[in-house]
């Protein structure tokens, strides 16, 4: 029997509708472990236990700490105290890695209240020079280095944490803070302040005055450097051969030592085949370089200096790389002047060899 011409119409158009607005195929949900071993585990450990990061399976420290103190640590990081800022994640993703964490092991998480704690501020400030400031810095500012072990006292088993940061004062609840110093942190230098015999007020004087850091302008140690380039560049008015010569000299100028000149091609053609038109300087001040590398070991990625001098386009282009980008890379503000410094140093390589 033959359908009306209507009726087989509609049925047709169901059928494309049906095709065409069909629901979108189900997005898996984001991979906690994945993001985590991606973004998180180079400094706090594949497994948590730490590294250059604080240890996140401590279960001292995830029973003292709720999901919120994890999700917005990852939001807001810590200026200029290496853990960044993660803004590009999505909620959803943010909370595959939390729930990651709290894998890791089997602590419940704190149940903190948001009322904030009144003290004595005035007494609170004593109390924290007294008890403190050793490992937090005399105005919270953290201990000094990345983490690891040549950048920290090889007695610590971490860097003590910035309690004056703009990135831990919007994470943390005052009760987080007062039962962290009631309870201290199992497996770390942070000890149980009633075991040292302060009180309970005690306690919250010290609270109050940790909060207090919110009303004061950022420290230094949350400060991060702003450049506009990667690479400090100067166009050459001279040959590639005679450009390297005047960079030689330049080098010897601010007391660096040459270490090598070297084809630019080196190591990805055959030897002998370089081309001449690519030539990279190497030099060094070792003093400098040691004390950067106490700073932050990931200086090695810049450091000994090196100077580019590439032919292109009928032009001789001299460039390095800007230390001062990269500190702001590193989020490590104890680097701040000594990429200023070798920013100066490079530019000024730089500029007396294209004079």
């Amino acid at each position: 029997m033959t359908l009306p011409l209507r009726l087989s119409t509609l049925l047709v158009l169901l059928t494309i509708c049906h095709t065409t607005w069909a629901a979108p195929a189900a997005v898996d949900p984001p991979d906690g472990y994945r993001l985590f071993a991606d973004n998180c585990a180079a400094c706090h450990g594949s497994d948590g236990q730490g590294g250059v990061g604080v240890p996140l399976a401590l279960p001292s420290f995830l029973s003292a700490v709720d999901d919120e103190y994890l999700r917005k640590t990852i939001r807001h990081g810590r200026a200029g105290r290496i853990m960044p800022a993660f803004k590009r994640f999505s909620d959803a993703e943010v909370d595959a890695i939390v729930a990651h964490i709290r894998s890791l092991s089997k602590a419940p998480p704190a149940k903190l209240s948001s009322e904030r704690i009144v003290g004595d501020r005035q007494h609170g400030q004593q109390l924290f020079a007294q008890h403190c400031s050793a490992c937090h810095g005399e105005n919270g500012e953290g201990g000094h280095g990345t983490g690891v072990t040549m950048s920290r006292p090889r007695n610590l088993p971490i860097l003590a944490p910035a309690l004056n940061n703009p990135g831990f004062l919007a994470s943390a609840k005052d009760s987080m803070i007062k039962q962290t110093l009631m309870q201290g942190r199992a497996g770390t230098p942070m000890v149980s302040f009633v075991k040292k015999g302060l009180s309970e007020k005690d306690i919250n004087d010290i609270v109050v005055h940790v909060r207090s850091f919110e009303d004061r302008a950022p420290p230094a140690s949350a400060t991060l450097l702003e450049t506009e380039t990667p690479v400090i560049l100067r166009e050459s008015p001279y040959s590639v051969e005679q450009t390297v010569e005047k960079v030689k000299t330049a080098i010897s100028g601010v007391n660096m030592r040459l270490i090598r000149v070297m084809p630019l091609e080196e190591g990805y053609v055959k030897e002998g085949a370089e081309s001449k038109k690519g030539v990279i300087v190497y030099a060094c001040d070792f003093g400098f370089l040691n004390k950067a590398l106490n700073v932050d070991p990931r200086v090695g990625l810049f450091l000994p200096c090196r100077i580019t001098i590439l032919q292109t386009k009928g032009k001789v282009l001299v460039m390095s790389v800007n230390p001062k980008r990269l500190s702001a890379i590193f989020n490590n503000s104890e680097l701040n002047h000594l990429c200023e410094e070798m920013t100066k140093i490079y530019t000024a390589i730089i500029e007396e060899a294209t004079l």
